[in-house]
């Protein structure tokens, strides 16, 4: 092996293995993050991030040892850290358009298992080859550290300590420092940036590689131009605000009536206001039955908690049509709260407090006459509020004769769907259970209680209302409100599988969605589906 001066100095060996420690967790990450405002960040797509990033890592592992072995040259390591650099650095550039080709090409070929087939092919294509690189550093590295079998154990050891190390840096780093605040594409650059320098530190130390030194260098700063844009919805113009939180991707467009917040680029509506007041024409307009159905004479005296406020659209359609009652609301992302008082003029007096909805039941005594449970992860449901335990709770938060509403939003056909599980848990619980779908769309909106009047309460009051609009939207409700029939599907804090019932909902959605261009497709080929679109 070649005398490398910079090698003999095991400091910067021992800096590799960190950074590139450092970097694989920074990138896996990274691509939750590009993943999530496509195909949401469930467990599901975690899974397939780590997963495939495992198979990189172990691939990398075999072929630096015996690439070591061989040829244990460092200029080829050093090469590698320096192609999975730019690799890294091209993933804002060029990861979004990947994604939504595969996206495009699978729609049409894939029946079932969308978002997975899409999410495990988009992490292959874009995360598997600079990982791979990345995977080879460890075995090379203990090739280069070890003099001789006596210390072989220390040296190793050291490096593994020096990963493990820079893997911890690598996790906090991106979610509580780079990602919230310069977003996913910066934190890709920054740690790709990392990545050429110790390549480039290594090649100028022996002057050598003086050609790819300055190739990479050009392409990486072209990356840093051409991919520092946090646009997700790069086909979209003029968003009113488009960003990233610790726990979401955030985007806030505007229509003639309404300005609307969406988690995710291709599915759902998150939380709506409207600019002229008015109902909404969606399932919020529902929900407002919920005040009618307690066993208060008024609907503003009332005390209303709104798990899951978003940018409480809810709050403010209780407000503008019930008066001042008396709302508190629960969002788990601070960054959604700012967003509800700088574009959805989320009263100051609503009070938001920044917590789990769950963990806020459980550390409040409070009581309340409606409790709306509206709190999603990106597309499904968080799993720790859809059991037994949580509706348990939310029914000792409630007063004798309170109503909780919840939005379910995926309504199914098939047997043992999430909604169902959901309705069935529920019912496990509280005496009284009534769902209403919600016209056009797939939402269905469930109303519970112990009070055996709340139906009643709800066709007495209805026809008592002064405005017209509410007063039509609450007489479609009360007609079409079904007292649900309980079945046996109860999910528990040890077993509630909704992500994986929510990608089954979704996979049908999208089914539905796509039916006509697949068709398109079939006869007439791609160009029949650009002529269609």
């Amino acid at each position: 092996m070649r005398e490398i001066p910079i090698l003999k100095n095991k400091v910067f060996l021992y800096l590799t293995e960190f950074f590139a420690g450092t970097s694989v967790m920074a990138v896996e990450l990274g691509a939750s993050r590009l993943l999530a405002p496509y195909f949401s960040s469930s467990q599901i797509v975690w899974t397939i991030i780590i997963g495939t990033i495992m198979i990189a890592m172990a691939l990398g592992n075999i072929y630096g040892g015996r690439s070591a072995d061989k040829n244990p040259d460092p200029d080829r390591l050093y090469g590698r850290i320096m192609i999975a650099a730019v690799w890294i650095a091209a993933i804002p550039v060029a990861g979004k358009y990947i994604i939504l080709a595969i996206s495009a090409l699978l729609i049409f070929t894939v029946s079932t298992g969308f978002l997975i087939w899409a999410a495990f092919a988009a992490c292959m294509v874009i995360f598997v080859f600079p990982l791979f690189l990345l995977g080879t550093v460890t075995p090379s590295l203990a090739k280069y550290s070890v003099d001789s079998l006596e210390d072989s154990g220390r040296v190793v050891g050291t490096l593994g300590a020096f990963n493990t190390i820079g893997s911890i840096i690598g996790t906090f780093v991106p979610t509580f420092l780079s990602i919230p605040a310069v977003g996913t594409s910066v934190t890709f650059l920054i740690f790709a940036g990392i990545l050429l320098a110790l390549a480039l530190l290594y090649f100028a130390s022996g002057r050598r590689g003086a050609a790819k030194s300055i190739a990479a260098s050009i392409l990486f700063l072209l990356c840093c131009l051409l991919g520092r844009s946090d646009s997700f919805a790069f086909w979209e113009d003029g968003l009113t605000y488009e960003g990233e939180s610790i726990y979401n991707y955030l985007q806030v467009k505007e229509t003639e009536r309404s300005v609307i917040l969406s988690t995710n680029v291709l599915f759902g509506v998150q939380s709506m206001l409207m600019k002229e007041g008015g109902l909404t024409g969606m399932y919020y307009d529902y929900a407002m039955a919920a005040p009618l159905m307690t066993g208060r004479e008024e609907p503003k005296d009332c005390k209303v908690l709104i798990l899951g406020m978003g940018t409480g659209t809810y709050a403010h359609q209780c407000r503008n049509y019930y008066g001042g009652m008396e709302i508190e609301g629960v969002e788990i992302d601070e960054k959604i709260t700012a967003l509800a008082h700088e574009y959805f003029k989320l009263p100051e007096d609503v009070p938001v407090t920044t917590y789990d909805g769950r963990a806020y039941l459980n550390a409040v005594d409070g009581k309340y006459d409606v409790i709306m449970v509206d709190a999603y992860q990106d597309i499904t449901i968080p799993f720790q509020m859809s059991s037994v335990e949580f509706f348990t709770s939310v029914r000792e938060h409630l007063n004798e004769d309170g109503v909780m509403v919840v939005n379910m939003n995926m309504r199914g056909s098939r047997e043992g769907n999430i909604n169902q599980r959901l309705a069935d848990t529920i019912a496990a619980v509280f005496g009284e259970v009534y769902t209403v779908d919600v016209a056009g769309s797939t939402n269905r909106e469930l109303f519970a209680s112990d009070n055996p009047e709340m139906s009643a309460n709800l066709a007495h009051r209805q026809s008592a209302l002064d405005d017209a609009d509410l007063a039509a939207m609450m007489e479609k409700v009360a007609d079409n409100l079904t007292p649900y029939e309980a079945g046996g599907y109860i999910m528990t804090d040890d077993k509630a599988p909704v992500e994986l019932l929510g990608m089954q909902m979704i996979d049908e959605l999208i089914r539905d969605e796509v039916a006509y261009y697949k068709r398109i497709y079939e006869e007439r080929g791609v160009q029949g589906v650009i002529d269609a679109l």
